[in-house]
């Protein structure tokens, strides 16, 4: 042992002797409220190099240093889903496990967070091994029902959706979605699903998740000309989808069937060329639309992200603002407050905070050793 390292020894018996400093208290908890503040987010890090261990990290993204941003995490097993409700003090992570680690008996399963502890409190296993795994998606996990049903986005190759009750714990259904995928709440209870013939099916359940109407809509766009992207913000009922090339879809979701709008471009005429892309590209605050665009759009460049940020007022349809970036953004999210931040994923896979109002610049949050979130979520 050298010296230096028996001096160090040395202090800390000194230091504990003469009571220099206080003992750690051993088994000491700390509780988060059970309503987040506003300004607290949720960052979905896929972990894209080691995926059996991502984490959904709660941050606040108004505090200064990464010990005070970083307020916990739980974690998310191999391409897991999340959602959180706005009626009970839960989260929801769709996730999936091997005997093994990476290999063996698998099992999916939905666990059920306190959002104060932070702790597991309940978990529902789904059957078959079917459960969606790939790179966040916002609709492959919803609640309906005042937030009673959970719906389970299922791809193995065939698509369906498995019902499951949160409040007892229990699945209810699995129903198929031939051709189609994801699911956006629609009416009182039921969801609508996108299909690859460029139409909506849409499923209406009653109380105990059984299927009581299904609709198959007309066609409202055509992907060969311009696809849609997969990731809508909804508002008072209304799905705002928008294209590739910047045409936005309204889609009224309030009712059994779903309603489309009058369409609307997010490109003026001196915009040629300008096109939104990004992993989550698009997020809302009452009646503003967040979206990250690019210049010099072309065919494949939807996931490009992009180094603007444009903002459109749902109601007049004009662009009320336009955001440069400190760094080329991939995602972003709005928090839902009257005073909103919004958070970018940039490109370094690194979260930066801006003033959503006014576009200034304020802190990049951590480090957290966050790998790649990919997603971050406003907190309910």
């Amino acid at each position: 042992m050298n010296t230096g390292r028996l001096l160090v020894m040395a202090g800390l018996f000194w230091a504990a002797a003469t009571g220099a400093f206080t003992a750690e208290e051993l088994g000491r908890v700390e509780q988060l409220p059970s309503s987040y503040p506003d300004h607290w987010v949720i960052a979905h890090d896929g972990a894209f190099f080691h995926m059996l261990e991502a984490r959904m990290m709660v941050l606040d993204a108004d505090a200064e240093t990464a010990p005070q941003q970083f307020k916990g995490a739980v974690s998310i097993s191999l391409n897991g889903l999340f959602t959180q409700s706005a009626a009970r003090s839960e989260m929801y992570v769709g996730e999936t496990f091997y005997s093994r680690g990476q290999r063996g008996e698998r099992t999916d399963v939905v666990t059920i967070y306190d959002k104060a502890t932070l702790l597991p409190v309940g978990e529902v296993i789904l059957p078959g091994g079917k459960r969606y795994q790939g790179l966040p998606e916002k609709y492959g996990l919803q609640l309906i029902d005042d937030d009673r049903m959970l719906l389970v986005f299922n791809l193995a190759p065939a698509t369906s959706v498995t019902v499951v009750d949160v409040a007892a714990r229990k699945i209810l259904n699995e129903i198929p979605i031939p051709g189609c995928a994801l699911m956006y709440p629609t009416g009182e209870r039921g969801f609508s699903s996108l299909c690859s013939n460029h139409r909506f099916f849409s499923v209406v359940l009653d109380e105990h998740g059984n299927v009581t109407e299904k609709f198959r809509g007309e066609p409202f766009f055509d992907s060969n000309e311009d696809p849609l992207f997969e990731k809508p913000v909804i508002v008072d009922g209304v799905a705002y989808f928008q294209s590739f090339k910047g045409i936005v879809y309204p889609v009224d979701l309030s009712a059994k069937r779903p309603a489309i709008g009058e369409t609307w471009s997010l490109l003026g005429e001196a915009d040629q060329g300008w096109r939104p892309g990004g992993w989550q590209f698009n997020a809302v605050n009452g009646a503003n639309l967040y979206v990250l665009m690019h210049p010099d759009g072309r065919n494949g460049s939807h996931k490009d992200g992009g180094p603007e940020v444009w903002v459109f007022d749902l109601n007049s349809r004009q662009r009320r603002a336009r955001i440069t970036l400190k760094t080329w953004g991939i995602s972003l999210m709005v928090t839902a407050d009257e005073d909103p931040l919004m958070v970018i994923t940039n490109a370094a896979m690194a979260l930066d905070v801006y003033r959503a109002n006014t576009g200034e610049y304020l802190r990049t949050l951590g480090p957290h050793n966050q790998e790649t979130p990919f997603v971050v979520y406003p907190a309910n």
